[in-house]
């Protein structure tokens, strides 16, 4: 399953992401993207999970959580 992450503080590390998502189950990809709008830095991501299942118990527990002063939104891609 293919997770798009919105709402990402742009000092969030790939690793940190990662710890988040670990907890649900096996990650094969995380992919920060950041760039600047009217002078300020944003950030989204995309996390890649195996199982169907590991993926909606993820974004069920993760979205609507803080990391990083940001409060992230989930959802499947």
């Amino acid at each position: 399953m293919n997770i798009y992450v919105r709402n990402l503080s742009p000092e969030t590390s790939q690793s940190e992401l990662l710890g988040c998502f670990e907890i649900y189950g096996d990650v094969t990809d995380v992919t920060i993207s950041t760039w600047k709008v009217e002078g300020q830095y944003r950030a989204s991501a995309f996390v890649e999970m195996p199982s169907n299942e590991q993926g909606v118990a993820a974004i069920a527990a993760i979205n609507g959580r803080e990391l990083n002063g940001n409060q992230l939104r989930l959802q499947e891609d």
